[in-house]
């Protein structure tokens, strides 16, 4: 009675009343059940990301929002041209709101990551409509002059971020983990598979790695040949890096309390907030260089510049606070830090680049991860309340609630902060190397894929496709 209270208090619980939503499944799904509703919510993003939107120049170029696409899973020109970039950014302001205590929600008890949640979809539905009108006003899509045109563009935006806010609620309700991880990921396979075997980008150069390398063998180029190879070798690297990182944790052993000598081990990951914190930091900065796009005014030196950033007649990023909060090299994978110090040609201006970067990605994942823990229930308290809950103790501590916290208290902060600081450290490294489809990119993605597959060896895989046993092992 009291929930039903508080919540016909809660505006925002009235209004996402209101609104679409995806009701949970009132039973246990199979295994291909969750695959058939993740493939069809995914197919319908790669659809809706290859219908333009009206009123758009079709033959323009978005090559210089590039990093934007991938960290936010979005096609610039599509109806899917938002991406999660509203869910994403909703999550980093309640994140801080709430991380903050400037409202003082009790995010380890039920009611209260209740009510974050119907505060954070609330947000992301209103950013849909913010970020469509800033994309537009901004001119980071170029608009036919016409406000009803203008308008209209913005409600498509929107309509395209709404979208995919429900279809990620499909996916987390229906499908298979998570809607934000699987769009990230596709986004960023399909820059990798492009980086890779492409012969042509928009400009007419060799796009792809391996055709790259072939032909400058071929017109016995070896330096441009080590240019092209370089992002293959440094993508394998950072591959193997992320699978180290994903195996280091900490083992605490439990037992069952009604049953003496049984028992399991619980496992603490290094990275103990998986990959949220670096796609919020990341999310961040792209949404900075979004900013940086806003109120551009030519200048005397040719460079049309806003209050934090300027960019050359190519829309790169050349100078300003945004500057050098981007990766070294301006994200190109020919032209990385990495390959700037083996060819000789860095410069000291990217040294710095680098350093502000690298701090920026580690203090931002810190936060981040700190208040991802206190937000999402990740904490001392509450795992300690479920562990007790399901039966379960501290083999040599007696059984209680506070004991295990205090016990789980030892390591969790810790890891929270210890994670934040390793997920920035990867990010910044993947990045300063040059991989293929951004080294944060990669990093997600490599991250999300084995995150998928730990979830598969947890499914009951008897009625699963041969494949997907091949793939688990099984």
């Amino acid at each position: 009675m009291t929930d039903e209270k508080e919540e016909k208090k809660d505006i925002a619980a009235k209004i996402v009343r209101l609104l679409p939503a995806i009701a949970k499944p009132d039973y246990k799904e199979s295994l291909n059940s969750k695959l058939k509703w993740t493939g069809i919510a995914l197919g319908l993003y790669l659809l809706l990301s290859y219908i333009t939107v009206f009123g758009v120049n079709k033959a323009t170029s978005f090559e210089q929002f590039q990093f934007f696409e991938i960290v936010l899973g979005s096609k610039f020109g599509s109806i899917m041209t938002l991406g999660i970039g509203p869910i994403v950014t909703g999550g980093i302001i309640m994140q801080l709101l709430v991380g903050s205590k400037i409202i003082n929600w009790d995010t380890t008890k039920p009611e209260g990551r209740k009510k974050f949640q119907t505060w954070n979809k609330l947000m992301a539905i209103v950013l849909a409509f913010v970020e469509a009108a800033a994309f537009v006003l901004a001119g980071a899509l170029p608009v036919i002059p016409s406000l009803p045109i203008i308008l209209f563009v913005i409600l498509q935006l929107a309509a395209g971020g709404i979208i995919v806010i429900i279809l990620d609620e499909l996916i987390t309700k229906w499908g298979f983990g998570s809607g934000v991880s699987l769009f990230i990921a596709t986004g960023v396979a399909t820059q990798f598979i492009i980086g890779l075997i492409s012969p042509f980008s928009v400009t007419g150069r060799i796009a792809g790695a391996i055709p790259g390398f072939l032909v400058s063998m071929g017109m016995n180029q070896p330096a441009l040949a080590f240019a092209y190879i370089l992002p293959v070798i440094t993508t394998f690297l950072v591959f193997l890096v992320v699978i180290y990182v994903q195996h280091i944790k900490v083992q605490i052993p439990l037992s069952f309390a009604k049953m003496r000598g049984f028992g399991r081990t619980w496992e603490l990951k290094l990275l103990y907030t998986s990959n949220i914190p670096v796609i919020l930091v990341a999310a961040l900065i792209a949404n900075m260089q979004l900013v940086a796009h806003i109120g551009i005014q030519p200048t005397s030196t040719g460079l049309n510049c806003s209050l934090i950033g300027c960019f050359d007649q190519a829309g790169t990023l050349v100078s300003g606070f945004v500057y050098y909060l981007s990766t070294p090299g301006g994200g190109q994978v020919n032209n990385s830090f990495l390959y700037q110090v083996i060819s000789g040609t860095l410069l000291p201006g990217e040294v710095i680049r680098a350093i502000t970067y690298t701090l920026f990605l580690v203090i931002g994942a810190v936060i981040f991860s700190v208040f991802w823990v206190g937000t999402a229930g990740m904490g001392a308290s509450t795992v300690a309340g479920q562990l007790d809950s399901a039966g379960m103790q501290i083999p040599g501590y007696r059984r209680d609630p506070k004991v295990m916290e205090s016990v789980l208290d030892r390591y969790i902060p810790h890891l929270a902060v210890l994670g934040g600081v390793t997920i920035g450290l990867l990010a910044a490294f993947a990045d300063l190397i040059g991989a293929i489809g951004t080294g944060t990119g990669i990093l997600l993605t490599v991250m999300i894929v084995y995150n998928y597959y730990e979830q598969l060896q947890h499914e009951k895989l008897d009625e699963a496709h041969p494949l997907i046993r091949k793939i688990v092992g099984e």
